[in-house]
This record gives structure tokens, sequence and C-alpha cells, in this order.
């Protein structure tokens, strides 16, 4: 059989996202058939669950626009957790115009140090960043005294995640525009083409003339601002915060990086296939959901699922090198 002619090859970092979109359909499918089977009617296909789904499923969103930055300098953040319940605690507690900027601020100034510590004092990111998730924790029992926070979220944090507009969730939007910016400057900017750089292969950046630690820095920074803006929201979505809020986070935002096809390695990787990654988890844990499927149950099948994915991708690889 002929080889494809190279003007209609897929492009290689398209392949995983058209996997992810596959596996999407694959999940509909089911989900629908199941629901249609046992109780008559399919949630799945009805707008307004769907938009309920995806207004959850925000926050992971933006939690995994920040992941797939720093993945892609060929590092990882484990501080997200406690960086975003940080954010969300911190911001109910101040209350008021400030709730918004504080919450922000946390999420930022935890990004810098560890860019910081990364950049400069060549700590791994893996140890640092779990070693600063336990500091986070650590002061905020201490702020809290171990019990659960009893300030609300502000009405500016109530609008931004729980209200709509024309009957479109304003988390969707706040997503939506996080989306939009991330994507425009990984493809436009110099920042993004230099974050390819360092993630390909950081030596060969810096003796290009580019200011790695910098771009380090701002990597991290800008994983930080995104854990906290997820935190603010999903406090505003649940009116105020509480502990160990962020730790449902740090897994799914991982995968939905990896599944969307950008290398774990750092170097490759689209943000449209993050988005397609996100939406991915969002539905399979919406299935689950519907079915009543147990947490132990649950856990089998997502794993299943993401390492399955993961074998059709790396399988393809290799069939096509």
């Amino acid at each position: 059989m002929s080889a494809m002619p190279a003007s209609l090859a897929l492009p290689r970092d398209m392949r995983p996202i058209l996997i992810s979109a596959s596996f999407i359909v694959v999940i509909l499918i089911a989900g629908t058939a199941y629901t249609l089977s046992r109780f008559g009617s399919a949630p799945l296909l009805q707008p307004t669950y769907l938009l309920q789904q995806l207004q959850i499923g925000s926050f992971l969103g933006i939690v995994a626009a920040g992941m797939m930055v720093v993945i892609l300098i060929s590092q990882i953040d484990l501080s997200v957790p406690w960086t975003l319940t940080a954010a969300a605690m911190m911001a109910t507690a101040v209350g008021g115009a400030w709730a918004l900027p504080i919450g922000l601020g946390v999420g930022l100034a935890v990004g810098i140090v560890n860019g910081v510590a990364v950049a400069y004092l060549r700590i791994p990111s893996m140890i640092f960043t779990l070693g600063i998730n336990a500091v986070m924790r650590g002061l905020m029992v201490a702020h809290t005294g171990g019990f659960a926070p009893q300030a609300t979220a502000t009405d500016l944090m109530r609008f931004l995640a729980a209200e709509r507009l024309v009957g479109i969730p304003n988390a969707l939007f706040v997503w939506i525009a996080v989306s939009v910016v991330l994507a425009v400057m990984l493809k436009r900017t110099a920042l993004g083409r230099y974050i390819y750089a360092i993630g390909n292969k950081e030596a060969a950046a810096y003796l290009a003339g580019v200011n790695t630690r910098g771009v380090i820095v701002a990597c991290f920074g800008l994983c930080g601002l995104l854990a906290g803006l997820a935190g603010v929201l999903l406090a505003g979505y649940s009116t105020k915060a509480y502990q160990g809020m962020g730790d449902a986070y740090l897994l799914p935002a991982i995968a939905a990086v990896v599944i969307g096809g950008t290398n774990i390695l750092g170097g490759r990787g689209r943000y449209l296939g993050t988005l397609v990654g996100v939406i991915l988890i969002v539905l399979l844990n919406s299935v689950l959901s519907i079915m009543e499927m147990p947490e132990a149950g649950r856990q089998v099948i997502y794993g299943a699922v993401i390492i399955m994915m993961l074998l059709v991708y790396g399988r393809s690889e290799r069939v096509t090198s």
C-alpha cells in the first residue's frame, strides 16, 4: 500500500487531538444508549445539562491551562491543589473589593516563588512544588485553626462563577477568555516561541539568546495565577472556601494536558488538545455519575481510559515514525 501523500498527512501534533475527539464521541454514544435504555431520556444530549457540566469543567479547564504552560517547558507544578485552596480562602477571608485581587495575588506569588526556585536555584520542580504545596497546606490549616472557614464568597465571585448571561454560565466566558489569551500567547508571541524552545532544549534556547530564567519564572507565575483564579471561581460557585478543595484538580489537570497530546517531557503540544482533553474528562465523569458508578469503579474506569488513550497514541507514534 502506498504511503499517504505528505499534503494529506495529518500533522503529528494533531493526532492525539483526533484520538481524544474520537473517545468523546464514544463516551457520548455509550452514555446516551445507557440513559435511554434505563431512564427513557438522554440528559447528555440536553443543552442545559451540557452547559452545567461545562460550567463545572471550566474550573478544571483553567487549572489545566496553567499546567500545560509549565509542562511545555519540561517542568511540573504539584503545588496547584493548595495554591488554589489558599487563594480561595484568602479571597473569602478578605472579602469586599479586594477579594479577587488578593486571590489572584496569592496564586501569582506562589507561582513566582516556584519559578525562582526552579530557574535560579535549579531545584527540581517536582520536589520543590510538592514542598510548597505542603507549606501552603500548613499555613491554611493554621489560618483556619483546622476548621472549615466561615467567610463566604463575595457577590463578584458568585457572579463570575455561578450566574449566567444570555443563558450561558459566566464561568464559561472566563474559561473562553483564558483560552483565547493562552492560545494566542503560545501561537503568536515571542514568549510562546521561547516556551517551546526551552521545552525542546533549554541549553540551546539559552545559547540562542533567550532569557530562559525569566521565561521559566513567567510560566510558573502564570500557572499559579490561573490556579488562584480557579480557586476564586470555585469558592464563588460553592459560596465558600473549604479545606482541600483543590485536591481533586491536580491529576485530572495533568491528565487533560497529556491526553490532549502535550509531550510530558516538554516542547510539543497544542492548547486545542488540552481543551479537548478537559472536555473528555468532564463528559467521562458525567457519564459515570449518571450510571451511579461507585467511586472505586470510577477510578478504575477513569484510569483505564487514560492508559488506553496513551497506548493508542503511542502506537500511532511508532507506526508513523
